[in-house]
């Protein structure tokens, strides 16, 4: 089965910059997100396969590549190096004859991108070795952490829709089938950046912003506390 993301209708993969990524990832510098797009020093390929070519200095990235960079900055976080991540990736996206084996249901694929984890192990210090070899339950448990908040195609196992703040703004969704991938409420699909800055057009008034893009109150405050949790 292949899995391929660049096998998908480009205009329905989300368009995002990395200021954009680093804003719903909440990463506060966008410089690593940088350097992830970038092949090693040792030849070694850039640890995400974006599916757009860059542009001039334009560097947009599909949503795959958004759910990546979630999967790299998590695992960064745990202490394990760009270099290994990269070897990891490389190996991985043959195995599974995709682009994006970090964007991957772990139904499926659980324990076989355990043991590519476990295969570069030995090389990255007892930290990493204690934390991927041989502790299912831990890296389980890393998984479902990855997987929170994100639902997958059940024919390409690809992630396909995610809710950056599912526990305090449930209905906000990132899908790169509504507005090129923006954050859109979940029902109505208005882009939540839209209402932000109509309610701040409009000093306040929630009502007026709600009639004029047809949603519910409800909709509008959820839409607005999203944006200030994404801005702070």
């Amino acid at each position: 089965m292949s899995v391929a993301a660049n096998e998908i209708d480009p205009l329905l993969g989300g368009f995002y910059t990395v200021g954009e990524a680093a804003r719903l990832l909440r990463i506060d510098n966008r410089q690593r997100i940088y350097r992830w797009l970038r092949s090693g020093d040792d030849a070694c390929e850039a640890v995400i396969a974006r599916d757009y070519d860059p542009i001039s200095k334009s560097q947009e990235l599909s949503f795959w590549d958004l759910i990546e960079i979630r999967f790299v900055e998590h695992f960064r976080s745990q202490g394990l190096s760009l270099q290994y991540l990269r070897k990891v990736a490389e190996v991985a996206r043959k195995k599974f004859k995709t682009l994006h084996p970090f964007a991957l249901s772990n139904a499926e694929y659980l324990t076989d991108r355990r043991k590519i984890f476990e295969q570069f192990s030995e090389n990255e210090g007892i930290r990493i070795r204690e934390l991927l070899s041989g502790q299912y339950e831990m890296y389980d448990a890393i998984e479902t952490v990855l997987a929170k908040g994100v639902a997958f195609d059940a024919k390409t196992s690809l992630a396909e829709e995610w809710r950056p703040l599912q526990n305090d703004c449930p209905n906000v969704v990132v899908n790169p089938r509504y507005a090129y991938g923006k954050p859109v409420m979940g029902d109505s699909r208005v882009p939540t950046d839209a209402i932000y800055r109509q309610w701040r057009a409009e000093k306040g008034d929630r009502k007026r912003v709600a009639a004029w893009w047809g949603v519910s109150g409800a909709e509008v405050d959820e839409a607005i506390e999203f944006e200030i949790r994404m801005a702070a």
